[in-house]
């Protein structure tokens, strides 16, 4: 992901002050009022965000409070859900964070204690469900790691005005271990494995079904070949797939479109 220098400098100038605030709050319980307004300086300071025209305390949602917004020429980009610093974040306060932004038709919102960050992205569906987009420990960020200014820079103001957190979250969707195992898990890389075997030790006799076996049985996890999960990732790559053909069947109308023999000349051009 692309960044900013000006971010990353702002990264590095600012974060070593909010690590130590955030952590002194946790060790003194304080309450979740003063954890709101260390969010905001986090927000401005670290985020990028004017604190006076951009961030909006208490958003209501159908007569109920979301502790902050973050609004950019008056439209929410995302919802933020903050608990008091000394608490541990669990799926009580997951299900209030993702049913504020579900009431409202926010698509993202995040969940924070200030040491806890989860972003999570709301799927409009029935029911309603959520994918968590990043996750990240605030105090162990190193503000010079490119993983850590990756996450960081979702929430940034610049990350909102390039859609960092869109383009992160596909790329989350593509590429992780559901698509890998389900690519492992295909003709062709079985018989790459089988002209392999046969390469290296030419007196073995293996068929692709045994390969698929082994794969499915001994080598992958089963969190990776059964689930919701599989399921979405399966349809991910055969809609690709068929869109890949599709284009190549285009192409091809186009190409012989392009070498069909030219009419002849007219006749009175005839000698």
């Amino acid at each position: 992901m692309k960044i900013p220098k000006k971010v990353v400098d702002r990264f590095v100038s600012t974060l070593k002050t909010y690590q130590a605030i955030a952590i002194a709050h946790k060790n003194r319980d304080v309450s979740e009022a003063d954890t709101v307004t260390l969010i905001k300086d986090v927000l401005a300071d670290v985020f990028g965000y004017n604190k006076y025209t951009e961030l909006t305390s208490e958003q209501q949602i159908r007569g109920t409070y979301c502790d902050l917004a973050v609004k950019i020429d008056g439209q929410i980009k995302y919802l933020i859900e903050v608990k008091s610093a000394g608490v541990t974040l669990n799926d009580s306060h997951l299900r209030q964070a993702i049913n504020y932004a579900a009431n409202q038709g926010i698509e993202w919102v995040v969940l924070t204690n200030s040491i806890d960050w989860r972003l999570y992205r709301v799927k409009f569906a029935q029911p309603i469900d959520f994918d968590l987009v990043s996750a990240f420990d605030l105090p162990a960020i190193n503000p010079r790691n490119a993983d850590d200014q990756d996450k960081m820079f979702l929430l940034c103001r610049e990350g909102i005005t390039s859609d960092a957190m869109g383009a992160y979250h596909q790329h989350a969707q593509l590429f992780n271990k559901f698509t890998i195992a389900q690519l492992v898990m295909s003709e062709p890389v079985y018989s790459i494995v089988r002209r392999e075997l046969r390469r290296l030790f030419p007196d073995l006799r293996v068929d692709v079904e045994q390969i698929s076996d082994i794969l499915v049985n001994d080598v992958l996890k089963r969190e990776v070949i059964e689930g919701d999960k599989v399921k979405e990732a399966q349809q991910r790559i055969k809609k690709a797939a068929a869109k890949n053909t599709k284009i190549a069947a285009k192409a091809r109308t186009e190409n012989m479109g392009s070498s069909a023999p030219q009419p002849l000349a007219a006749a009175d051009e005839q000698s």
